[in-house]
């Protein structure tokens, strides 16, 4: 079991520098080929920082690890919310400027909704997976619009100067572009067999490894490009890195797993996973509406996500040994 986590943590590194190195690539690339940096900022670099995920689950329905597949992106997507926005909220409150970035959070909340309607079958089909990914290329689609008629919002100034800071020229952005996606690849494969190897080993489901070490571990390009971010007081790409990434969490990583390989989904993935996933996408919302004016998210309230998360995932660790 030493040479699974090795490669658990090798894989892990490896996933971070290459997904880091991944988006730097498409974000100058999409630049070079004149797309608007708020279009940049919403698609290329929310699908970026969300290739680990999308990777990882697509491997492990590919094997027959659905638990693994499933526990990944859900996991994910609590891990955005409770320990990545909860730290970086404690570090420096998040003011929300972006109309873009308020306009997400309902659209998130509908997503999820529709995420749990799916789920009560008790599995995710092929038939699910196109319903996902149709409504996935609609929200693209809407993306794109939103992109191009942008130009003012606070979110599209942000991006704008994080872009222009990488200074990349266009040989260095397409060689990192195909070197950090062969290098997501490799590590994925690598991550998903130290997972299931360490499961096995220690008998604890693939689902709680998924929702635990391997979500927080694919996670780790958010937290890094969130809280880079708020160093610069780019509160609005901080928080907008979160929202794309769970977006495409919820319907293009699960409905490429669900398409590759239908997913058997635990009782405990409705009720405990899925139901956590709402209540904290819910309690966002109010956080980022805000009563009179910006929305903001506040030491306190960071706090709070950040003790949500560590409660919950005590609960997962605690009920595999009890």
């Amino acid at each position: 079991m030493t040479l699974a986590f090795v490669a658990l943590i090798a894989g892990l590194a490896l996933l971070v520098w290459s997904a880091d190195k991944f988006v730097d690539g498409a974000a100058a690339t999409a630049r070079y080929a004149g797309m608007p940096p708020l279009l940049i900022g919403m698609v290329i670099i929310g699908f970026g920082t969300s290739a680990p995920e999308m990777v990882v689950s697509a491997l492990a329905a590919s094997q027959g690890n659905p638990g693994l597949a499933l526990g990944n992106a859900y996991g994910s997507n609590i891990t955005n919310i409770a320990l990545i926005l909860g730290l970086t909220a404690l570090i420096s409150p998040i003011a929300v400027a972006s109309q873009v970035v308020r306009k997400e959070i309902p659209v998130l909340l509908a997503i999820t909704l529709l995420s749990g309607a799916l789920l009560l079958d008790g599995q995710l089909d092929r038939t699910d997976a196109a319903i996902l990914g149709g409504v996935f290329v609609g929200l693209m689609g809407w993306s794109i619009w939103a992109g191009m008629n942008g130009k003012g919002d606070a979110l599209d100034v942000e991006t704008e100067e994080d872009i222009e800071s990488e200074g990349m020229s266009l040989k260095s952005a397409i060689l990192w572009l195909i070197v950090g996606l062969v290098l997501l690849i490799a590590a994925s494969r690598l991550l998903v067999w130290g997972a299931v190897t360490i499961a096995q080993a220690l008998g604890i489901s693939d689902l709680v490894i998924g929702l635990t070490i391997v979500a927080v571990g694919t996670s780790l390009p958010e937290l890094a490009s969130s809280l880079i971010a708020i160093r610069k007081n780019e509160h609005d790409l901080a928080l907008g890195n979160v929202l794309g990434s769970n977006l495409f969490n919820a319907l293009a990583v699960v409905g490429i797993a669900a398409g590759i390989h239908p997913l058997a989904v635990a009782p405990e993935v409705l009720s405990r996973d899925w139901s956590l996933m709402m209540g904290l996408t819910l309690l966002l919302l109010v956080m980022c509406l805000g009563r009179k004016g910006p929305g903001r998210i506040n030491r306190l309230e960071g706090g709070v996500l950040l003790a949500i998360f560590v409660a919950y995932t005590g609960w997962l660790l605690t009920s595999q040994f009890i």
